[in-house]
């Protein structure tokens, strides 16, 4: 309360000293009251000064006395001062602290917009206004928000009111930006509900690069393709609107101090909330990826990892969504320090570049060298070094099919790379990786991530703890990837399938045979140097006959 007082007698006693002055301009003493006591309201005080019942003697001794700081003034106010702290009616000090530097400000600015000719009346009245204006101000900002979390300034464009914005970096627009659509916050209502016509927000529409595909704009014949293929496109689309609502959702509460281990537990029961898991018909597409810092891809906690997120953390959040064993993959990185902001930007960037890029009867090679030249024109400066920002060679983006997340193309974000062309009606996930380090990963850590080799080798099995974990892996997955903290759920990965018997017992022996015989493909952690900083970005396309769709594009990146 110190420097709330200071604040408060310093601009009070101003105040004072000018209503002796305004005698001088045939006010009255009535008059001279009103003025004294709105400046005392507009202070904080809660109580009204007491008057002297002498006309004008009262207000300029009153005035003098607070100027000169008597002491029978003084004590008058610690009086007042401690009933208004017992009644905790009074503004914060922040606010009055402010309030007062900036009255003092513009006061001695001289600047006046009010109509008085004479300098004494001015000065009170255009501090009164600045005062006034700057209540409401705030008084509307913490009226308008409501929302916990709300930025002021930032109007939400369903609600017109500020939103929600994601406490970390990486991203843009609003976490709660899915209210548009009569969804609630958080996020409760199954998306298909939503829309229940079946039809869902389409992507971002991009023409095909090249004046050979300027003419699939106006073709009727293209046109009629797509027809054909409503249902599919969806599909896809419900699928990229569940994506875009659960990790908006994660958006939110991604901040320094959560576990990983329950940050992917809580995004994927969100994830099968949402999309009403369904087994192989609907459910997440693959495990959600958390990797961290030097740590590029194919990280997500097993059971026991009490890993926790910190402020200088660089994470790269990867998920998926399946309908029908349509896939939408799609990632974001997120850091809390303003350092990696070159960082993520050039990855972003990168993405886009290549997504621009990207089209039917474009060569995969072309847009590897497009996003590379993005890339490495960026640099970031990490503790007083400099560091360019490289793509990393041995990481491509891929071509998606049903059921198979690498579905055989495979897109570089380098130069130099295949020279096989992109077709109509394909799936790609544009991805980009950019490192401060060597730009090249290997595997290390301890391996989570699992999935079913897409053309599985019949091989006997001798172990029976091993076929019947096949089986469950067939039921459950099919060839969609998965993880063992799936399996140790109580549903197995699946409460649609198993219910709640679904959790797999003493596992590991059978997993580890099914790997060495080449039907389940192990996928380790992919690891830069240690010390360097890796960012990721990613959105699922889909090639139309007539236009490009960022099925996965939203207004957060």
């Amino acid at each position: 309360m110190g420097p709330r007082v200071a604040a408060s007698q310093g601009s009070y006693s101003r105040v004072l000293s000018g209503t002796v002055g305004l005698h001088k301009f045939g006010m009255t003493t009535t008059e001279v009251k009103a003025v004294h006591a709105e400046a005392k309201v507009q202070e904080g005080a809660e109580e009204e000064e007491e008057e002297d019942d002498d006309q004008g003697g009262a207000a300029e001794g009153q005035g003098d006395a607070t100027t000169s700081n008597g002491g029978t003034a003084n004590k008058k106010k610690k009086k007042k001062k401690k009933k208004a702290k017992s009644a905790g009616t009074g503004s914060a000090p922040s606010e009055t602290s402010a309030a007062g530097e900036e009255c003092d400000v513009e006061h001695a600015s001289g600047d006046n917009d009010n109509d008085a000719e004479e300098d004494g009346d001015g000065a009170i009245t255009a501090e009164d206004a600045i005062k006034k204006k700057k209540k409401k101000k705030k008084k509307g900002v913490k009226g308008a928000s409501g929302v916990s979390g709300a930025v002021p300034g930032q109007l939400h464009p369903a609600t017109g009111v500020p939103g929600k914005k994601a406490p970390g970096r990486g991203v843009s627009g609003f976490t709660d930006s899915y209210i548009r659509y009569g969804q609630t916050e958080p996020p409760t209502i199954p998306v298909a509900s939503l829309f229940a016509e079946g039809h869902f927000p389409k992507g971002e529409i991009q023409p095909h690069p090249g004046d050979m595909n300027t003419f699939r704009i106006t073709s009727e014949e293209k046109r009629a393709a797509e027809r054909l293929e409503a249902d599919l496109y969806d599909k896809v689309r419900s699928a990229s609107e569940v994506h875009r609502q659960v990790r908006k959702y994660a958006q939110s509460f991604i901040e320094p101090g959560i576990k990983l281990i329950d940050m992917c537990e809580r995004l994927e029961n969100k994830n099968r909330e949402l999309i009403q898991e369904a087994g192989l018909e609907r459910g997440v597409g693959f495990p959600t990826g958390c990797s961290l810092n030097h740590v590029a891809a194919h990280y997500t906690p097993n059971a026991g990892d009490e890993t926790v997120l910190q402020y200088g953390d660089v994470m790269k959040v990867d998920f998926g969504c399946q309908i029908e064993g349509r896939i939408i993959d799609s990632a974001f990185t997120v850091s809390f320090d303003p350092t990696y902001d070159n960082l993520l930007e050039a990855v972003r960037e990168a993405t886009d570049t290549g997504i621009r890029t990207a089209g039917i009867d474009v060569r995969l090679c072309d847009v590897g060298e497009a996003i590379q030249e993005t890339m490495e024109s960026y640099e970031v400066t990490i503790d007083g070094t400099t560091y360019p920002v490289k793509s990393i060679r041995n990481l491509n983006g891929h071509s998606i099919g049903p059921y198979e997340i690498h579905a055989g193309k495979s897109v570089p974000i380098v130069k130099g790379g295949d020279a096989t062309k992109m077709e109509e009606g394909e799936f790609y996930a544009i991805e980009t990786f950019g490192s401060t380090g060597r730009a090249f990963v290997q595997e290390d850590l301890e391996c989570s991530h699992y999935m079913k080799a897409f053309e599985a080798p019949h091989v006997p099995l001798r172990m029976a703890s091993a076929k019947r974990l096949l089986s469950h892996i067939d039921r459950t997955f099919k060839t969609l990837a998965f993880c063992r903290r799936w399996l140790e759920r109580p549903d197995g990965g699946s409460a649609f399938i198993h219910g709640q018997k679904g959790k797999q017992e003493k596992y590991l022996g059978a997993l580890k045979n099914l790997c060495d015989v080449g039907i389940v493909v192990p996928y380790p952690p992919l690891v830069d140097i240690k010390g360097s900083y890796v960012a990721q970005y990613e959105h699922t396309i889909l090639l139309r006959p007539t236009c490009k769709e960022v099925l996965s594009r939203g207004d957060d990146f």
